[in-house]
């Protein structure tokens, strides 16, 4: 048992450090016949991979399975009742018994690419990290002093190579016009979540023409923003770099910002409107 616990352990550490979501599933409750007993644990990736543990045979499994890639995908822990004593109503053949699982998602902290330097690009890092973003700087002037809140900075990566970018990825490019263009163009091309640029209006129109004109669709340079951040009237760099910030967050969380008191306003006014159409249907 010490055995198996210490790979369950060295297995959830190997994968958290390559940054992969998975879920822990952990039978709590074992009521009648079951092959799995309370403290079997499980470890199930995003596709629903069973990777090592024990939850029961193939009763359970299919179904642990299934909800832990729905765990996964909503980033919320969930609780499972199999009932395996009812082939109609339960997880699907009378196995015998009941048994209740804890399923919990491990989520790698979201990954934010920062791609240049200077005072902007320094806060967005600080504000970031605060927030429990894996920050990423990647320029040639990246150095630990001015960047001491950086989880990794990549100062020589010249063929744009070692920044990886996927669908989770959050980038914000910071070049000063220095090959902007050109890790616009690898975002857009890499689907990321959020694709900021930092620059002007004149500016921002003339890299998103050059991305479009070498072959970017004009239907995607509609994700990305340029230039980058919520209107909040920034003048200052910390300024610039808290708009930024704050419309990762509020795409990351649903949000459109939106002040909250017209948000309650709104909602309140929706409602009145509903009860005067259902009054009006009740008058007629």
């Amino acid at each position: 048992m010490f055995s198996m616990s210490l790979e369950f352990l060295e297995k959830s550490n190997e994968l958290a450090k390559e940054r992969k979501p998975f879920a822990v599933a952990t039978v709590v409750r074992v009521e009648g016949s079951s092959s799995a007993r309370p403290g079997s644990k499980a470890l199930i990736d995003k596709y629903g991979n069973l990777l090592l543990g024990w939850v029961g045979g193939g009763c359970a499994e299919s179904a642990v399975r299934r909800e832990a890639i729905e765990s996964i995908a909503r980033g919320e822990p969930e609780f499972l009742t199999l009932d395996m004593t009812d082939e109609v109503l339960g997880v699907g053949m009378p196995c015998g018994g009941k048994m209740d699982v804890y399923i919990e998602p491990v989520l790698p902290k979201p990954h934010l690419l920062i791609i240049g330097h200077g005072r902007i690009a320094e806060t967005v890092t600080s504000l970031a990290r605060t927030l429990n973003f894996f920050v990423t700087v990647d320029d040639p002037l990246a150095t630990r002093e001015s960047f001491p809140d950086a989880d990794r900075l990549l100062p020589d990566d010249v063929d744009l190579s070692q920044a990886h970018i996927d669908p989770e990825t959050y980038v914000v490019i910071a070049t000063q016009h220095k090959g902007d263009h050109l890790w616009l163009k690898k975002a857009i091309e890499a689907d990321a979540a959020y694709i900021a640029l930092i620059s002007s209006h004149h500016r921002a129109r003339l890299v998103l023409d050059y991305v479009q004109a070498n072959g970017v669709p004009r239907e995607k340079l509609g994700r990305v923003w340029a230039p980058a951040g919520l209107d909040l009237g920034a003048k200052t760099p910390e300024e610039i770099a808290l708009a930024i910030v704050s419309q990762i967050v509020a795409l990351r969380r649903g949000g459109n910002g939106q002040p909250l008191n017209q948000r309650r306003a709104s909602h309140a006014d929706a409602q009145n409107e509903k009860i005067l159409t259902q009054c009006d249907a009740v008058r007629r």
